[in-house]
């Protein structure tokens, strides 16, 4: 007979450990009840946090990898919990983010046989992980494991989905984990660091783009270092804010929605694009129209760590895979023999003018608040969002000044936020997070209050309520101008609804109003327990220098 420490699910959890999982999110099923069995022997190194719907386990799980570049670890089971938790496995797909969702599933001895809440995970999750595999023979369940955490992170890190069959997780386990996996990096051939080199000295107007993941501090500031020493322009991919500090007298903004046009211009005009992590991709390219195949073929210089991604809409001049860390550093030795000081002071100029504060005529100046909230907050604060026209606000006013302070999809799913904002405070407790979502975005996770409440996780959320789907009211009125359906809400009381799970809640109507609010419910959060801003803001206001009134009229 198997003695427990023996059987698959121990030695699943065994591998977790010699790993260094310290958290893992789930919600819970009997589908892998062995598996929280031996996950109650390891308390002391792993916390289990328990969710409220597997989306959000997901999504706080995705946070974590984001955080700490580590695999984020979430456990659900079979069907619908799986399909539930596919949108953080798809935000992780397109983030580039190392995560590993283990995912109950019917017995062996039942496959094919359209049992209870069967799913063939293989092919649902085919298309949105890296790899998804399915556990077959128990005593193989550490090399399965150990893999998924060297796909999750070797080349462009990602999400990995494993299956674990009821039956095989009580049977034995085979050999225990010996080591932790180490992901192999690839580095920069000297000679193309030479060609770069090359080609940088002959550059009259050229911009370093920087993105992705997997970087660390001592990559970012060499990086951010070898920029200012030589005045080049440096701009940051979509939601990617904080790989450098936005003070950087050189940092030009980033490619999002809704870019700085002076940026856009900047690109267009560059004669050498050194871009590294960036997948360059639909949104950084602004709907794939910013860069000209022609002239990137003579002008780009593409470095990413998924060598798929290498040629794969853009054809380059140069192009290296390589991890985006170890490219860095390689790049930063360069001395090309010149500098382009005007060039970085004039784009960095251009960006604090961008981000400064606008005029808006309603009782509520998102530029303001969001201005205010960067004020208000330490720098290594973290600040998370979901989608929605109200990040756009966030995006352009809000000036990162520390690693790791954004947490945001650039798969633009909603309901992202405050999910990670929890998981984020779960990783770093000492630090300030604060989540601002948009109404109908904080909707579809605002159940995960009651993981706030139920884990003491003082995340900070401000509610920006216009009533209305933002971005797609938005679309609507550019293309069927005053033919309003399906796009405005009907909403609850935001604060009694915190006030329900134990959380501060206030209300706020007016601009003046917001720093008094911010302070309460900092105050609160200081002290564990989850705080509410309601800001009652106007649809009218749509977006950043945009109004219903101005696309009715368009």
């Amino acid at each position: 007979m198997t003695q427990a420490s023996d059987t698959a699910a121990r030695r699943l959890v065994e591998t977790l450990v010699m790993n260094g999982v310290d958290k893992v999110f789930c919600v819970p099923g009997e589908s892998y009840l062995a598996v929280l069995d031996a996950l109650a022997d390891v308390r002391d190194k792993i916390e289990v946090i328990v969710c409220r719907h597997e989306a959000g386990a997901a999504n706080m799980a995705e946070a974590y990898g984001k955080l700490t570049g580590r695999p984020g670890v979430c456990m659900v089971t079979r069907g619908p919990g799986a399909t539930h938790a596919s949108i953080g496995v798809h935000t992780a797909h397109q983030d580039s983010t190392p995560m590993i969702l283990f995912v109950g599933q019917i017995a062996l001895t039942d496959r094919g046989r359209g049992a209870f809440q069967e799913v063939d995970y293989r092919e649902v999750f085919g298309g949105l992980a890296k790899w998804a595999t399915e556990i077959e023979s128990p005593q193989r369940t550490v090399e399965v494991v150990e893999r998924a955490f060297a796909v999750a992170q070797q080349g462009r890190m990602g999400p990995v989905v494993v299956a674990l069959p009821e039956d095989i997780l009580h049977e034995n386990g085979g050999p225990a984990p010996v080591r932790p996996v180490a992901p192999a990096k690839a580095a920069l051939d000297p000679a193309f660091v030479e060609q770069v080199r090359e080609r940088l000295s002959q550059a009259e107007r050229p911009l370093l783009i920087l993105g992705g993941s997997g970087w660390s501090d001592e990559a970012t500031d060499a990086i951010s270092g070898w920029a200012e020493r030589l005045g080049l322009p440096v701009a940051l991919s979509f939601r990617r804010k904080d790989l450098i500090r936005n003070d950087h007298p050189d940092y030009a903004g980033d490619l999002g929605l809704g870019p700085n046009p002076k940026l856009v211009a900047r690109v267009k005009e560059a004669d050498l694009l050194l871009v590294i992590g960036a997948r360059m991709g639909e949104n950084p390219t602004q709907g794939y129209t910013l860069l000209d195949r022609t002239k990137t073929a003579q002008t780009l210089i593409h470095i990413h760590p998924g060598p798929e991604e290498l040629g794969r809409v853009w054809a380059p001049a140069l192009s290296a895979a390589a991890d985006n860390s170890l490219a860095a550093l390689a790049l930063s030795t360069i001395e090309p023999g010149r500098t382009w000081r005007d060039q970085g002071a004039a784009a960095h100029a251009d960006f604090l003018t961008f981000s400064s504060p606008i005029e808006v005529n309603s009782a509520v100046n998102m530029s303001e608040v969001i201005a205010h909230l960067a004020e208000a907050l330490p720098e290594d604060a973290i600040v998370t969002n979901g989608a929605g026209n109200f990040a756009a606000w966030l995006h352009r006013f809000h000036r990162h000044q520390a690693r790791r302070t954004q947490l945001a999809p650039t798969s633009g799913a909603m309901g992202y936020g405050y999910p990670a904002a929890l998981g984020a405070k779960a990783v770093e407790p000492s630090r300030e997070v604060v989540c601002i979502a948009g109404d109908g975005d904080f909707m579809m996770s605002a159940n995960e209050m009651a993981t706030a409440a139920q884990y003491g996780l003082g995340v900070v959320v401000v509610v920006v309520d216009n009533g209305t789907f933002g971005t797609i009211r938005m679309h609507q009125e550019r293309e069927y101008p005053a033919r309003v359906i399906a796009t405005e809400l009907k909403n609850p009381d935001f604060v009694k609804y915190a006030e329900a799970f134990g959380a501060f809640a206030v209300r706020c109507e007016t601009t003046g109003e917001f720093p008094a609010a911010l302070a309460a419910a900092r105050e609160a959060a200081a002290g564990g327990r989850p705080a509410l801003v309601h800001l009652i803001t106007d649809a009218e206001q749509i977006a950043p220098g945009r109004t219903i009134t101005q696309l009715r009229g368009a």
